[in-house]
C-alpha cells in the first residue's frame, strides 16, 4: 500500500489533543486494509519522526434514519500512534 494511501486524516479533538500533550500520542484515521508496519512507516516517512508503537481499533459505522429508510455509515479504522520522547507532530504549524 502507498504511503499517501495510508494516512487519511489526523484526529483533532479534545481526546486527541489531551493525549498528545500527556502521553505523546497522535491519533489518524487510516485505511481499513493498512496493518500496524505500514501505519508506522507512514507516519516516520511523511512527518518525520520516530514512532515507540501504534495500536489501532477498528470503529463500528452507526445505523441512521431518515424516514422510514434505514442506512448504514461505513466502518473506519483509527491509530493510536506513540512518538520517541521529544519528537513532536504539529498539525497547526505556520512557516
Amino acid at each position: 500500500m502507498i504511503t499517501q494511501q495510508v494516512l487519511k486524516r489526523p484526529i483533532i479533538t479534545e481526546r486527541a489533543t489531551a493525549l498528545t500533550e500527556r502521553h505523546n500520542q497522535v491519533i489518524f484515521e487510516v485505511a481499513c486494509a493498512a496493518n500496524k508496519h505500514q501505519i508506522r512507516d507512514a507516519v516516520e516517512t511523511v512527518y518525520g519522526v520516530k514512532v515507540v508503537s501504534v495500536h489501532t481499533m477498528t470503529i463500528p459505522g452507526k445505523l441512521k434514519r431518515r424516514g422510514s429508510s434505514v442506512g448504514k455509515r461505513p466502518n473506519w479504522k483509527k491509530a493510536i500512534v506513540k512518538l520517541v520522547d521529544g519528537d513532536v507532530i504539529d498539525f497547526f504549524a505556520t512557516e
